[in-house]
């Protein structure tokens, strides 16, 4: 079946107009792939390239090894497998405390009845925009265990406060508070534009029908934040992977080495540092940080499952 000539000019004019909008689009893009592939794809290559040679930093000659340094990285290095669960014990101890935490605070602050709602929301969003160097500073001293305002608190009320940074079993844990307390804000935001996206009149239905506070909060409210709270963990579990800044600011100081005391703190970006610059082993340093690219890429990949995934209300 032919068209006739008239519509298949406007066929061929509307192709044409098509094809010319994708191609100024790409002209637009293209600023934007050249730096991913530069600065994001090309790092990626060589550093999974590097994994496989033995390479001491600043000799210029490299000998392949094939895959010997995944095998000591995954076998042999304890400290590895030490700093990998260390991270992941940081990413979900954070992870849960700070979703329970800013929601509830969000759920607070999303109130009408709530006076000067614009000056708390400030407030508790002054540490996210903070330095994280300067604030692991103040936090460090907070947690000294002599005379650390932490340690005051508790002797007030006559409990004896722990080590804290200098003791293995509690310098997670004060890393942890530092990194909820910091980031409690920013969660908080997200959930707050989570509520105002709800529409008013579910509420006011249920209200009309009887309903409790806590049968809206369960069985509207959080059902239509589910988008929220993957998003928010998502974006959590990529930072707990990252962990370096905290570490490196609270856990170095008296002529003592990062990640401490005993490694108890010590999280895979730290190892990978350490392994290039301290131990001048760049192969092997390659080798751990394109195994955290493969853990990020994991998580990347549950998160595009998780977001496309259909939520039902």
């Amino acid at each position: 079946m032919h068209l006739p000539l008239s519509q298949s000019r406007q066929h061929t004019t509307r192709l044409r107009q098509s094809q010319r909008l994708a191609l100024w689009a790409y002209l637009f893009l293209l600023p934007a792939l050249i730096f991913f592939a530069v600065f994001v794809i090309y790092p990626v290559l060589r550093a999974l390239q590097y994994s496989f040679y033995d390479w001491p930093l600043g000799v210029p000659n490299k000998t392949f090894i094939g895959i010997e340094n995944y095998r000591r990285l995954l076998t042999e290095d304890k400290v590895f497998l030490t700093a990998v669960w260390n991270t992941f014990y940081f990413t979900f101890g954070t992870l849960i405390p700070t979703i329970l935490l800013s929601l509830g605070l969000a759920l607070i602050l999303n109130r009408p009845a709530l006076k000067a709602r614009g000056l708390f929301r400030t407030i508790y969003f002054i540490p996210v925009v903070s330095s994280l160097v300067a604030v692991g500073f103040v936090w460090r001293w907070l947690f000294e265990p002599s005379f650390g305002f932490v340690n005051y608190l508790l002797r007030l009320i006559h409990l004896k406060g722990p080590g804290w940074l200098a003791s293995p079993e509690w310098a997670m844990p004060a890393i942890i508070i530092m990194s909820v307390w910091r980031d409690l804000g920013f969660y908080t935001v997200i959930f707050l534009a989570g509520l105002q996206t709800i529409p008013r009149d579910f509420v006011e239905a249920a209200m009309v029908d009887g309903a409790t506070g806590w049968q809206r909060f369960w069985k509207i409210i959080l059902p239509l934040l589910n988008p929220t709270i993957v998003f928010s963990a998502v974006i959590g579990v990529f930072n707990g992977l990252q962990l370096f800044t905290q570490v490196y600011v609270m856990t170095a100081s008296g002529g003592s080495l990062p990640g401490g005391p005993l490694n108890s703190t010590r999280p895979i970006v730290l190892h990978i540092v350490e392994a290039a610059f301290r131990s001048q082993n760049m192969g092997y340093a390659s080798a751990g940080a394109f195994v955290l690219f493969i853990m990020i890429l994991i998580f990347a990949l549950l998160q595009i499952r998780l977001v496309e995934r259909p939520f039902e209300y």
